[in-house]
């Protein structure tokens, strides 16, 4: 048998020989004849060769026949020849998983068990036969090039076998991975990685089994101490995968992920920078509150420079998710010029609603709440950011990019001085055009029974926000003229049947500004502004009540002594209720303090839009949404009287000077700022929602 062996051997190299001739008189020619020749030569021995692994066989013999295997295995035209053989398959597998042999035979019979596992056939073979336990059991093995071949193996049943997977997850192969990630051969720990990232990807039980391994933090560990752009490319791509993970996440970042990342911003491999901006996406919303991020704040606003649209895009979404809620970011951003960045952004971003719309929830969150806001929304102006962002609230901009530029009007609303440049930009208009459209698809929702979401974006949502920015306008007389001009009252008043409490509050909001004017008052009264006015006296919310409260007593200016006596009384008893019985509703927010899915998202932020769909915030809109209630058809101002004549005559001494009313304004309004504060702020964008963008790209 050995000499058969031999035999097999010798010919084997002539025919190596022969082909080496032919290569050399044809360079360019690979010689169909050489490839006749290798596949004649494995026909004849294939059968021999399975013969002569199976158990039984001397270790002589099995030694010289792996041999033989394995020169035949080098070569693309036997190998398949090779593969379809399950029988000899099975006996390399046996011989690769046999303790008892030498060393060198099972690193001899792993070898060819790697050069089958090239050939689809093979890898099928392979795992028919059981062979993924043996190759998990040699990567613990001391011998380096037995772990490469198993390794190696594994890692092409993982990119070209999807079944295998999961055996591979059974027999322990994620741990496994991961306890390789100390190995000093950073080639062995590169592999390993990229293992990883291939059961994991699309996985969420494996990217668990990662962390449980601790295989987070190794991951961070290695990003930080090693600059084998192979290795950083397969790391950071499996920390991008890790990243949208919710438990991975803040062991990610607990570890140090986003300092690490930092370092990497400027790296010479485009590919590495962009894996580890996807990750440092996925986990900004994580990192609002994380420590020491001003090198990396900067960072981000330099690479919104970037010629590269992915770049720019994920650069915009975490400075978005990092000036959430964190003020100390927002001044950081805001001083390091990242208002005049974000704004070119915009101008620049044309059609892309994915850069526009974080930029824009970046924009939103530095014009709001912190010790600079005020210098951030001037800023807008003088960079011309005013007339790029009422042109985005036109098509072809989508619904999730016009809610964010409506919160962000109304924090530059804040600011007296850009109220000119909103109306000169034609901002008034548009918002409502806006409300008017969004009124109407609302009212067809109904109609139809269907549901009033467009693009992850409800149209009462756009109603609220289109109604929140022009209440701050309103308090510019000019622009009041406007609405009145564009007979905006009744449809104002129609927005205080809505059983939505911003959108209450919103409206009965710039009906007070609107009130300034007698002739609007009277609008009012005739749209039939009275009976759900004071039917909003009793809301629950604060700000509505009050709101409704200053409305009403402009409207009873000219009204009789008696009629504003009743309407006092009714007053102090729904604005002075004690605060110990009463609490905010969960869902009451600013519109601009709530995020666009930044989600979503977002999101969350963003969020978290992936793959391309946006999801709604769970704050501020309220998670339960009741339909429009229809306007009753008269009778408001009786409504109103019958209201004030079941007060008691005794309570009518107790209110008669308007100036209290003033003092419950102030009473409520400061009520209202402090559940704001306790429920979050005008930027509550992604917390508690999924990333503005969270997907295994």
């Amino acid at each position: 048998m050995a000499e058969a062996v031999r035999s097999r051997s010798n010919h084997s190299s002539g025919v190596e020989r022969n082909r080496s001739n032919k290569s050399a008189g044809r360079p360019q020619d690979l010689s169909a004849s050489a490839q006749q020749d290798d596949s004649d030569v494995a026909l004849r021995m294939v059968p021999e060769l399975t013969q002569l692994l199976s158990p039984g066989s001397s270790k002589a013999t099995v030694s010289q026949a792996l041999t033989m295997a394995h020169q035949l295995s080098r070569t693309d035209a036997s190998r398949p020849i090779m593969c379809d053989s399950a029988e000899l398959v099975a006996n390399l597998v046996k011989l690769a998983s046999n303790a008892e042999l030498d060393v060198d035979v099972i690193s001899q019979a792993m070898a060819v068990v790697y050069n089958i596992s090239k050939e689809d056939q093979g890898l099928v073979h392979i795992r028919q036969c059981h062979g993924i336990t043996a190759l998990i059991r040699h990567l613990s093995s001391n011998t380096e090039t037995l772990m490469f071949h198993s390794i190696s193996t594994l890692h092409n049943l993982l990119q070209n076998l999807e079944p295998s997977k999961a055996d591979i997850r059974l027999a322990g192969g994620v741990q496994r991975f991961v306890s390789l990630l100390h190995h000093p051969n950073v080639k062995l720990v590169c592999m390993a990685v990229d293992c990883l990232y291939l059961i994991s990807y699309s996985h969420p039980e494996s990217k668990l089994l990662v962390l449980s391994a601790n295989g987070a933090v190794e991951i961070v560990r290695i990003l930080r101490n090693h600059t084998y752009e192979k290795l950083l490319w397969a790391s950071s791509r499996l920390a991008k995968v890790l990243s949208v993970c919710p438990s991975n996440k803040p062991a990610l970042v607990d570890a140090g992920a986003m300092q690490v990342f930092c370092m990497h911003l400027e790296h010479k491999s485009p590919r590495v920078v962009q894996n580890i901006l996807w990750a440092m996406r996925n986990l900004s919303d994580q990192a609002t509150n994380q420590p020491g991020l001003g090198d990396l704040l900067h960072s981000l606003i330099q690479l919104l420079s970037s010629e590269d649209p992915t770049i720019v895009t994920c650069a915009a979404g975490i400075l978005s998710n990092l000036t959430c809620n964190n003020e100390q970011n927002k001044v950081t951003v805001c001083r390091e010029g990242g208002i005049e960045a974000l704004i070119r952004t915009c101008i620049q971003a044309g059609d892309h609603d994915d850069i526009t719309e974080p930029a824009v929830c970046a924009l939103r969150h530095l014009t709001n709440r912190h010790l600079e806001a005020e210098v951030a929304q001037n800023a807008v102006r003088y960079h011309n950011g005013i007339r790029t962002l009422v042109r985005l609230l036109d098509p072809p901009s989508k619904w999730p990019l016009i809610k964010a530029v409506l919160g962000l009007l109304r924090n530059l609303a804040l600011c007296p001085a850009n109220h000119t440049t909103v109306r000169e930009a034609g901002g008034v208009h548009r918002l409502v055009e806006l409300l008017i459209a969004a009124r109407k698809d609302i009212d067809a929702c109904i109609a139809r029974g269907t549901s009033a979401f467009v693009d992850g974006v409800h149209m009462e949502e756009i109603v609220e926000g289109t109604t929140g920015a022009l209440h701050i306008l309103a308090r510019d007389v000019q622009n009041r003229t406007i609405l009145q001009n564009l007979q905006c009252v009744p449809l104002f008043v129609q927005l205080l049947y809505f059983d939505v409490e911003n959108i209450q509050r919103v409206a009965s909001g710039v009906l007070y500004e609107l009130a300034q004017s007698k002739e609007a008052a009277q609008v009012m009264e005739k749209a039939g502004a009275t009976a759900p006015l004071t039917e909003l006296l009793h809301s629950r919310n604060e700000a509505v009540a009050t709101y409704s409260a200053a409305v009403l007593f402009k409207l009873s200016e000219d009204k009789s002594s008696d009629y504003k006596k009743r309407l006092s009384v009714e007053l102090s008893n729904s604005l002075f209720r004690s605060e110990a019985h009463w609490s905010a509703p969960s869902d009451v927010a600013n519109f601009a303090d709530l995020n666009d899915g930044l989600s979503s998202v977002g999101g969350s932020v963003i969020s978290s839009r992936a793959g391309g769909s946006v999801a709604s915030s769970g704050f501020g809109y309220g998670a339960q949404r009741k339909p429009a209630r229809r306007m009753p058809g008269g009778g408001q101002a009786a409504i109103a009287e019958s209201a004030l004549e079941e007060i008691s005559p005794d309570m009518l001494e107790l209110l008669d000077d308007p100036a209290l009313v003033e003092a419950a304004m102030a009473h409520a309004s400061g009520q209202h700022h402090h559940q704001q504060q306790q429920h979050g702020g005008d930027d509550m964008d992604n917390m508690g929602s999924s990333a503005w963008q969270d997907t295994d790209l």
